[in-house]
């Protein structure tokens, strides 16, 4: 037995031996690497026998090892930061992990409530949660439709109370005498005398031709600036002018759906909460005026969570697939624009958004302002005389067929088209910046229509550049392109002329100062 533990001890203590002398090596190694006094000893040994240009070799070591020395301890305080760090992210995470099943444990509380509502709805009708199941498919659709079940008291009713009603004030409409001779120039010019004689404001005419050019490229008008520029008072001039006020929708912080625009089916009361913006759609399809909707501070919430929807349905190409769907099923006296719950939106409306550039608001993302068209409105306008200028009475069909002409007779010019792609290539290049197709589109609509107003073709070009191209640059690293934006601005005095280009220019200037 005694032989065993002699083997026992000789056998393990070779390894844990060996492993002692590596732990007491590393310790014993890292005190001599920082052992000053010997260090010190050294020097001192050998102070007299060192000569001058010995002594100069020698401080060049001392030097360089102390050097060594402060960059072997700053990389141990790196790794240490970078252990505690990578902590404190895995805490985080967990952090995290907890949280969801926190909310998940939410979801299904929530879950069980909506049950127990559903159970006091259904006991309403006269019926007991598990009755429910012996119900037939007749019953279960005439549940859901709104109807009675045989013995109950009738809950059905107008489901649609502001649309039933449009139906009936709209049926007996004569349209009114058009004002169909019109220009586009003429357009212009008496929407800004109208706005400063009638409204007493005042507006730069390339301002107004600019705002009226949008309508030609989108459905969706973006005027940005500073609060009190005058945003909403221009949306709401437009609206004047044509003899149909504007909608004024102010959007809410709480905006998340599209429910805040359309409105809701509630399944307790069998009504439809109607909105101000889905009543004017519905009355829009019974004439053929011009209709502006005024979304209000329109990012005071994120813009791409509550008119996702209608930013899908706008793109569509043909106007029979602008159909928004409002309920599942079709009731016998739903408004009768409706076709099976879903609702067509009119030809004749536009989107007009205001949106303030401060920090109370949400930024605006590529996919709002891609399908956009964004006005800067930034300076205050200049009073002037104007003689009084009534409104016009204008139908859609005019509108868009005085702007379609703008856009056949003032077609992009293949020298401007030629500049534009060595512009595209230049910052492709340079800035990693890109356009697709839709912005291509809608150049070529807007130049087109701008001039069409009474300006000029670089000019239009110049302005939706500006607003649709070079406003991705915000989201680089300014810092990095500081450099690069004098070339840019240099290359398009060599393509454009200096003269021009001057919102381009201007714009990116601007950018330069916020490095």
């Amino acid at each position: 037995m005694d032989t065993v533990f002699v083997f026992l001890f000789q056998f393990l203590g070779q390894f844990f031996g060996s492993l002692w002398s590596i732990i007491t090596g590393i310790f014993k190694g890292i005190g001599g690497m920082f052992n000053f006094p010997r260090y010190y000893k050294i020097i001192m040994d050998f102070t007299g026998e060192l000569g001058g240009l010995a002594w100069v070799i020698a401080i060049v070591a001392i030097v360089l090892l102390i050097a060594l020395m402060g960059l072997i301890v700053w990389l141990i305080i790196v790794a240490i930061k970078k252990f505690i760090k990578s902590r404190q992210r895995r805490k985080d995470t967990d952090s995290l992990v907890r949280e969801v099943q926190s909310l998940n444990k939410e979801v299904m509380r929530l879950n069980l409530e909506k049950d127990k509502i559903l159970s006091m709805k259904v006991s309403q009708i006269g019926l007991n949660p598990n009755e429910i199941a012996e119900l037939t498919g007749e019953e279960i659709e005439a549940l859901n439709k709104g109807e009675t079940a045989e013995g109950d008291e009738d809950t059905g009713g107008v489901r649609f109370l502001k649309l039933t009603q449009l139906d009936e004030l709209w049926a007996d409409y004569q349209p009114p005498e058009y004002d169909n001779n019109i220009t586009l120039p003429e357009f212009c010019d008496r929407f800004r005398l109208f706005a400063c004689s009638r409204l007493g404001l005042y507006y730069d005419i390339a301002m107004i031709r600019r705002f009226v050019a949008a309508f030609a490229s989108t459905r969706l008008i973006v005027l940005q600036g500073i609060s009190g520029t005058g945003k909403t008072s221009l949306a709401y001039a437009f609206g004047k002018f044509v003899s149909n006020p504007s909608v004024i929708t102010p959007v809410q912080p709480s905006w998340r759906d599209r429910s805040e625009l359309f409105g809701y089916f509630n399944e307790f009361t069998k009504k439809y909460n109607e909105t101000e913006l889905l009543r004017a759609m519905y009355e829009a399809r019974f004439n053929e005026n011009v209709y502006l909707v005024i979304l209000d501070e329109m990012n005071i919430a994120r813009v791409e969570y509550y008119f996702a929807e209608m930013l899908s349905i706008l793109e569509m190409p043909r106007r029979e697939e602008w159909v928004a769907d409002l309920v599942p099923s079709q009731w016998k006296n739903d408004p009768k624009l409706l076709e099976n719950g879903k609702f067509t939106l009119p030809p004749n409306m536009w989107y007009c958004g205001t949106i303030n550039n401060d920090d109370s608001t949400f930024a605006v993302t590529d996919k709002v302002y891609d399908r956009a068209m964004p006005i800067n409105i930034d300076n205050k306008g200049v009073a002037f005389e104007a003689p009084d200028t009534p409104p016009v009475v204008i139908n859609y069909h005019h509108f868009e067929a005085i702007l379609n002409k703008a856009k056949q007779d003032n077609p992009v010019s293949e020298d401007i088209l030629t500049k534009l792609a060595l512009v595209d290539d230049y910052i492709i290049s340079h800035f990693r910046v890109a356009f697709g197709n839709r912005i291509m589109k809608q150049i070529k609509d807007y130049v087109p229509a701008y001039v069409g107003t009474g300006g000029t073709e670089i000019d239009g070009l110049d302005y939706i550049l500006a607003r649709k191209v070079l406003r991705k640059f915000e989201a680089l690293n300014l810092s990095y392109i500081r450099d690069e934006i004098d070339g840019l601005i240099a290359y398009m005095d060599e393509l454009f002329g200096e003269e021009n280009m001057g919102e381009c220019k201007s714009y990116l200037r601007m950018l330069k100062k916020l490095v």
